[in-house]
């Protein structure tokens, strides 16, 4: 297990408003943070290079763009499946976009997008049939919300 990065308030600053917008631009974290841009530059650099900060992305509002459903699946295993198994049994599957293994009750979460109904029937099926699966509860998502976006 990698040691934990320690870091100040100021770099959790800098974080949160990278998480708002990842395009900000430095002069704005700068005057946000109270420092000027060439040290924010450098615990950015910093941040990235102890792996805080792994890469920046882009959240898409999917129902502004196409038609399509996302559901959440719990899963619950029938046998003690450590995590490497969890992530394995669902990296083949492409409509899967996101897993959370949990403590308790259900086993993980997976986090899926599809076209229309028969695919999400087809997903549900293929995430079942592994063998490794006791049961499963599907979530159709009708809205979403985060935090920052």
């Amino acid at each position: 297990m990698t040691d934990a990065a320690v870091i100040d308030a100021t770099d959790r600053a800098i974080l949160d408003l990278l998480r708002e917008n990842a395009r900000r631009p430095l002069r704005e974290i700068a005057q946000s943070v109270g420092l000027t841009v060439a040290p924010v530059q450098r615990r950015i650099a910093r941040l990235e290079k102890l792996g805080v900060i792994e890469r920046y992305t882009v959240q898409i509002n999917h129902g502004r763009i196409a038609t399509g459903i996302e559901a959440v699946m719990e899963l619950r295993f029938s046998d003690d499946l450590d995590l490497a198994q969890v992530l394995e049994f669902v990296a083949g599957v492409p409509e899967v976009e996101e897993v959370l293994t949990l403590a308790g009750d259900p086993d993980a979460l997976v986090r899926i997008r599809v076209e229309g109904v028969e695919d999400l029937r087809r997903v549900v099926s293929s995430l079942r049939s592994g063998g490794a699966v006791a049961s499963t509860k599907t979530l159709v998502v009708l809205e979403g919300w985060t935090r920052f976006g």
